[in-house]
């Protein structure tokens, strides 16, 4: 405890007297300090106990003690010291009075007690409390790395806990509560997830504290990890701010779970390796191989069917103006992935669409305890998990949200230089098919990127039509280069063989149908495809050359 009136006036060897203000001994003194100023509180920062012998006071005028005692208060001094038998015999009435009236403690200071003497009681109080203090921040530190190393985070939030008497609790890198001491407390942080989001938003290391006054409770945040994006993140609940020994309890807590993030880390990236050779192999359909190297680490993965997720990102302005092409039919230009063929997904910005996804997958799949398999691969992100399982679900849930942000953000307030994810999703497979299933992903993703979509699942594929596909430069460019002969023989006026192509096709190949649509007679029609395969050098009784000419047919007609 440090030093307060009340200890000052147990003293036996000061032999303090108290006049005024006996209710208010438990103040703690910062500091005692001499002034014979009329006016000392320029030189006040408050907590002081002021000692004066009144030598250029009027102690006796109430009304000039009343202004002094006054301006005391509003400075923050806490006690007052009057010598006695220096400039007064006996500490004036008037001044006894003021104090009275302001609450301000009065301790009469015998002529045998030197102001020296005070001074040293309260700065050997203060470095005793401070010795104190050091030495159980020393003994929280030993107990927080022992519970560590023994118990793992779990054990160093209960030791912190009790060393600052409140309750502490850890998130993720999402911002979700991971382990909380007491178990009471899990609730009660789960309430500061955006408080935790918006300190994620700031490099590492960060604080911050919220609550307070009229609150039920302080709590400091703090950022754990050394990177530009913090990996986790420490609160600290308490009735009050924390004194120096809780101080050296937090700091040392930060620094111990600091180093089990950054091991963490390591860890994972070893972790991650094992699983883009997992994938590697999986992919070349080499399952046995892939079973052995996976081991205990994602094995149960290829136990039960799963799913395989490919997400990049692309450019805002990219993405929005394929949107607005697919919604008005137009072929546009596809966004191209953000980050150039050949890097990692490790390029992603901190806190870029990539990265949160990955950080979305891993903390759904920890807190289901499910395997998840993330790989960067290129510019972009592999994710294997668990057909529905909490990974996939928490993936498609964070697209979906992505989705409803954009939609309901106004043009103006969208930030055209950022970065936005468009993931493909597989159906499900199992570890044979992983193959077919990458390539669902993919195929999947194409057409999420062509549309401006944040997600498309290879389902929803199989459900819509082939045709908003045509509208694409490449396969209208080969739509024209098909059909232009026919094009040219009939801007000469010699006859109709792409209306007669387009009616033949549409009835399947009935003449008379045709004919009847076209209004001529069916051997016209015979003639004229006949026309159609010499100019084209190719038989429409092939039904690949019908299928190629159709599309071609349906690629440009709106042109």
């Amino acid at each position: 405890m440090p030093p307060t009136l009340a200890s000052l006036v147990h003293h036996s060897a000061l032999k303090l007297t108290v006049r005024a203000g006996a209710d208010r001994l438990d103040t703690p003194v910062r500091w005692a300090h001499v002034s014979e100023l009329a006016d000392p509180v320029p030189y006040m920062e408050g907590g002081e106990l002021l000692l004066i012998t009144a030598l250029k006071l009027d102690a006796e005028n109430p009304e000039a003690m009343r202004r002094y005692v006054r301006r005391l208060v509003e400075a923050g001094v806490v006690g007052l010291g009057f010598a006695v038998g220096v400039n007064y015999d006996e500490v004036p009435a008037a001044l006894v009075t003021a104090a009275e009236e302001a609450g301000l403690p009065l301790l009469e200071v015998p002529r045998r007690t030197p102001f020296l003497a005070i001074s040293k009681a309260v700065s050997a109080a203060i470095a005793a409390e401070q010795y104190r203090a050091v030495t159980d921040g020393f003994a929280a530190q030993r107990e927080l790395t022992r519970q560590a190393l023994t118990a793992g985070p779990e054990g160093l939030l209960s030791a912190l806990a009790a060393q600052v008497d409140g309750w502490v609790a850890l998130y993720d890198a999402s911002g979700t509560v991971v382990a909380a001491a007491p178990e009471w407390a899990g609730r009660r942080a789960a309430r500061l997830t955006a408080d935790v989001e918006r300190l994620h938003e700031r490099p590492a290391p960060a604080s911050a504290v919220v609550g307070g006054p009229g609150t039920e409770d302080r709590v400091e945040l703090h950022a754990l990890g050394t990177g530009r994006r913090p990996r986790a993140a420490l609160a600290v609940g308490t009735a009050a701010p924390l004194g120096t020994a809780e101080r050296y309890a937090v700091h040392s807590a930060v620094a111990l779970l600091t180093l089990v993030t950054e091991r963490s880390r390591s860890l994972h990236a070893a972790e991650q390796r094992i699983g883009a050779a997992v994938l590697r192999m999986l992919l070349a359909g080499q399952v046995d191989h892939a079973r052995a190297v996976a081991g205990d680490l994602y094995g149960d993965l290829l136990d039960a069917p799963f799913r395989i997720l490919v997400a990049e990102s692309a450019p805002v302005s990219a993405v929005a103006s394929a949107a607005r092409a697919h919604l008005d039919g137009s072929a546009a230009p596809a966004p191209a992935a953000s980050a150039p063929a050949g890097t990692t997904a490790a390029a992603d910005p901190a806190g870029g669409p990539l990265a949160e996804l990955a950080e979305v997958a891993e903390a759904a799949a920890a807190r289901a305890g499910e395997a998840v398999l993330v790989v960067p691969d290129g510019g972009r992100l592999v994710v294997v998990a668990a057909d529905g399982g909490a990974a996939v679900t928490a993936c498609t849930e964070h697209a979906a949200q992505r989705e409803t942000d954009r939609a309901t953000t106004a043009p103006d307030q969208r930030t055209a230089d950022g970065d936005e994810l468009i993931v493909g999703l597989s159906a499900p497979a199992g570890p044979i098919a992983a193959a077919v299933a990458y390539k669902q992903a993919e195929q999947a993703l194409s057409v999420a990127r062509r549309r401006g979509r944040v997600l498309v699942e290879h389902e929803q594929l199989a459900s819509g039509s082939i045709l908003p596909l045509l509208a694409d430069d490449a396969v209208r460019a080969f739509a024209d280069g098909l059909l232009r002969a026919l094009y040219e023989h009939d801007a000469t006026g010699r006859g109709d063989l792409v209306a007669s192509l387009r009616a033949w096709l549409s009835r399947h190949g009935q003449w008379d149908a045709a004919a009847a649509d076209l209004g001529v007679h069916r051997h016209t029609l015979r003639y004229r495809m006949r026309r159609v395969e010499e100019i084209l050098q190719r038989s429409l009784d092939d039904p690949d050359v019908r299928m190629e000419l159709w599309l071609a047919l349906k690629a440009t007609a709106a042109d």
